[in-house]
């Protein structure tokens, strides 16, 4: 038997200012995307802004459902329409934000399990590290290097059947 350990590490900036022009304004444009998130049923509204080699920032926001299952979180659908968009790009970062109008989010909200694996995919095709930035509506930003701080055993298709062309 052998033991493996991870040690997760991330940058704490005490807000958004502290962070250079080009993250400030990634940090900003996810906050400002909470404020189109469709959460009726939650009131919990996150956006996430992605950054792209090519300078763009994508944002997506929170879309709840009534039939919860139906729903998307913002990252993916920050990611999916980056991807959408500029298919030949490469995310180079992604931020994360937080509002509720019932009280001031003022912990760094963190992607959740299935974000953090489609963020793995984009990490893992590139080839390149995903920068992710975390933060409530005001306050303090949680940095990570990596989506694989985040998400060490991330599932990737080097383990798929691989079916032989004809």
């Amino acid at each position: 038997m052998k033991k493996i350990t991870f040690t997760t590490e991330a940058l704490e900036y005490k807000s958004a200012e502290d962070l250079d022009k080009t993250m400030q304004k990634l940090v900003n444009a996810a906050r400002e995307a909470t404020q189109r998130a469709y959460a009726p049923y939650s009131n919990f509204k996150v956006g996430a802004a992605v950054l792209l080699d090519n300078g763009k920032i994508i944002t997506g926001n929170n879309q709840e459902n009534g039939a919860y299952p139906s729903g998307l979180c913002a990252e993916r659908v920050a990611v999916f329409a980056a991807a959408a968009q500029y298919p030949d790009a490469v995310v180079k970062a992604v931020a994360i934000a937080a509002f509720s109008p019932a009280f001031t989010v003022k912990n760094p909200v963190t992607p959740c399990g299935a974000c953090r694996q489609v963020l793995a995919e984009y990490e893992n095709k590139s080839g390149k590290p995903i920068k992710v930035y975390m933060t409530g509506n005001k306050g303090k930003v949680l940095m990570t290097d990596s989506i694989n701080t985040l998400l060490p055993f991330s599932f990737d298709a080097s383990g798929l059947l691989k079916i032989p062309k004809k």
